[in-house]
């Protein structure tokens, strides 16, 4: 999906790219961040950081929507970039739920 950003965050307009898609692509990165150290944290650590990639991925959505409706990102990028967004929130949101089962406590 970055891969994909990236070749958009090129074509953005110059006023956003240096402001939103800026952020946006700093954003992803840490995205990337947070997946990979809680890919190789233990166990009862890896939950903060799948919760820290949740939540900006969350903000990547919005701050994509805002590109959007400014005409920034046409239609068929913007469909892009959201489906695959959408297809890393439901890993990630079935992650965090599998890692909150885990580390319950027993009844």
């Amino acid at each position: 999906m970055y891969i994909l950003w990236y070749g958009y965050y090129q074509t953005l307009p110059k006023l956003h790219r240096h402001s939103l898609g800026n952020r946006i692509d700093t954003l992803f990165v840490e995205i990337i961040e947070s997946i990979s150290i809680a890919s190789f944290s233990a166990k009862d650590e890896k939950r903060p950081y799948v919760g820290i990639a949740i939540r900006k991925i969350d903000t990547v959505k919005i701050l994509l929507m805002v590109l959007w409706e400014t005409k920034s990102l046409d239609d068929k990028k913007y469909i892009a970039l959201s489906d695959q967004i959408e297809a890393i929130s439901k890993m990630l949101g079935g992650w965090n739920g599998q890692l909150a089962k885990q580390n319950s406590p027993v009844k």
